[in-house]
């Protein structure tokens, strides 16, 4: 089969790779229908996570080929969408709802590598879910943005408690930001702000919920947060992008006693106890447990009442992936998808 394999930084190629095969009773094999390049793809192309001949990709949907003799939940022929981190949906960990800590997880990133024309998942009954029959072709790739970005800004804005009568602050305008925003709102939360300063993302904002555009960032972005808060801040922020500025723009924009979820991917950001201490908010994030919202996820979008796919704005076919990171890496696409 063809898939894409990192070499090293910057170098990217869709060469030959084998076949994926069954190993354990507990594993299936999807033919891919979709893959797309993620943001969080880029922190290895640029050389800040380590790489080498890697197989890259995490976001998945696509049509079950073959499954194990102990896989009981999903069958040969099912459509499924699949979570970016491997669960077994049975343990303690994952019965509380966070399946991303799963004591069997696996990240899919990097090791299955889904940028690819097949994936063995292991664990299929706890990873996939099938989606109610064979989805029209203009569901697919909102069922796709339902594997990663949409659950993961699903994910940041419950966990910012966004709701009704709470005003929200998205900072991050990428995929995750949008998927924040179009989750505040179906939350109900009363007011959304983004935070963008790019004019095709801030239409692409609006139109899935945000009421208000920030385009001031680092301690401006704060002020102008409370400008529009009465002076106390947002009562739900959600950190969607994870440099050391937008963290601490997210934390300085939570009014006390406010909800902060983080679901940016950070590195090498340092927030001083004191500074956490005296800011008095809530703070939950990380890894989002994507496979506690699909389900719901997947309905809402066979039901046509969210449209996550606008967020492809870029659409290759997989052997031309090369060009699909350097577009998102120079910032000329907001989320790239493969065809297959």
């Amino acid at each position: 089969m063809r898939g894409v394999v990192m070499y090293k930084p910057g170098d990217v190629r869709v060469q030959d790779r084998d076949d994926p095969k069954i190993v354990e009773p507990t594993d299936a094999i999807v033919r891919l229908t979709a893959t797309c390049i993620c943001g969080s793809d880029l922190w290895p192309y640029r050389g800040i996570e380590p790489v080498d001949h890697t197989n890259m990709g995490h976001e998945y949907v696509g049509v079950v080929e073959e499954i194990g003799s102990d896989v009981k939940h999903v069958e040969v022929g099912d459509f499924v969408v699949g979570s970016f981190v491997i669960s077994d949906n049975t343990c303690e960990i994952c019965r509380s709802g966070y399946q991303s800590g799963c004591v069997h997880r696996e990240f899919v990133a990097m090791t299955v590598g889904t940028q690819a024309e097949k994936a063995r998942i292991p664990h299929a009954d706890g990873t996939l879910v099938a989606t109610p029959g064979q989805p029209d072709p203009e569901l697919v790739p909102s069922l796709l943005a339902a594997s990663d970005v949409l659950g993961t800004g699903w994910y940041g804005a419950v966990a910012a408690q966004a709701g009704p009568g709470r005003t929200v602050a998205v900072v991050g305008d990428g995929a995750v930001g949008l998927m924040a925003i179009l989750a505040a709102r179906q939350l109900g939360a009363e007011r959304i702000i983004a935070m963008s300063r790019h004019p095709e993302r801030q239409e692409l904002a609006r139109f899935y919920g945000a009421t208000d555009i920030v385009e001031e960032r680092g301690d401006e972005g704060v002020a102008k947060i409370k400008e529009l808060t009465g002076g106390l801040g947002a009562h739900s922020v959600v950190e969607a992008v994870g440099t050391q500025e937008s963290t601490m723009q997210a934390i300085g924009a939570t009014r006390p006693g406010g909800h902060m979820g983080f679901v940016g991917v950070n590195y090498d950001v340092a927030i001083r106890g004191f500074d956490l201490f005296l800011a008095g908010i809530h703070l939950e994030g990380g890894p989002a447990p994507v496979r506690r919202f699909l389900p719901d996820l997947i309905q809402l979008i066979w039901d046509r009442r969210i449209d996550p796919g606008k967020v492809f704005d870029l659409t290759l076919p997989l052997e031309e992936a090369a060009e699909g990171y350097r577009a998102m890496d120079e910032r000329r696409a907001t989320k790239v998808l493969l065809t297959l």
